[in-house]
């Protein structure tokens, strides 16, 4: 059954992702049910709403996750900085409605890191992962969710975990890097959207697979055919990678 037509909610509605969302709600042929942002009420959303879609703030996924739960209504959550906390209310909701959440909604770049995964797992250690992201001055978190959401891509694909492999913020004499780590750099500045490189290094050779974001609108678009992909959904956690069937 098509799920084009379908009532989406925008939490976050009044921000640079939430019009984009607007924009790609009317594009695909559905009807945008509502819009709330700080303030607002969720659980007054969620039950216009066949799905939501959450790009507002860390401190609001509570609320925003207990409203979804209220009304039996899917979610998907683009909010980036999250932390162990958030991701534990995330696996708690996700026992009661269909959760997606991801770092990016972008298509291509979960593409990227299906292949970072592959390439992660095909080459060793001799081979050193750094990823690179570079995001406009306005952006509030290091790294970025998508330079996340690519290490641990690459580190599920050594079979590590990324929290006891990352190295991020190298300054001053920091001695050799480290075998098996993953690295992190983060650059600021201007109006980018998103751009993102993965490095493979080895010696006598290197791998950079990128993905370069011209417009936020291909996270809006991505969005949209996630919460298209999460009505009807059990309940449960699910990723973007199984929106591309990968």
């Amino acid at each position: 059954m098509s799920n084009i037509g379908a009532k989406i909610g925008i939490i976050g509605s009044e921000g640079r992702m939430g019009h984009a969302l607007a924009a790609a709600i009317a594009a695909a042929g559905d009807v945008l049910s509502g819009g709330i942002d700080k303030g607002g009420d969720p659980l007054a959303l969620a039950q216009l709403s066949d799905v939501l879609v959450d790009f507002s703030s860390p401190h609001a996924l509570e609320a925003n996750l207990d409203a979804a739960i209220a009304s039996g209504t899917p979610i998907v959550v683009g909010t980036t900085g999250l932390e162990e906390r958030h991701h534990w209310l995330v696996d708690h909701a996700a026992e009661q409605v269909a959760v997606l959440q991801t770092g990016n909604t972008s298509l291509g770049v979960n593409m990227l890191a299906y292949l970072v995964r592959e390439a992660a797992s095909r080459l060793g250690e001799d081979w050193d992962i750094e990823i690179v992201e570079t995001h406009h001055r306005r952006k509030v978190d290091a790294p970025s969710g998508t330079a996340l959401l690519l290490g641990e891509a690459a580190a599920k694909g050594r079979g590590i975990e990324l929290a006891e492999h990352s190295a991020r913020g190298r300054d001053g004499i920091t001695g050799v890097r480290e075998t098996g780590t993953i690295g992190f750099a983060a650059l600021r500045g201007g109006s980018v959207a998103g751009d993102h490189t993965v490095y493979l290094l080895a010696d006598d050779e290197r791998i950079a697979l990128s993905h370069l974001a011209e417009n936020r609108s291909i996270f809006a678009k991505g969005a949209v055919k996630a919460a298209h992909w999460l009505i009807g959904k059990p309940a449960g956690r699910y990723t973007m990678a199984e929106v591309l069937g990968l």
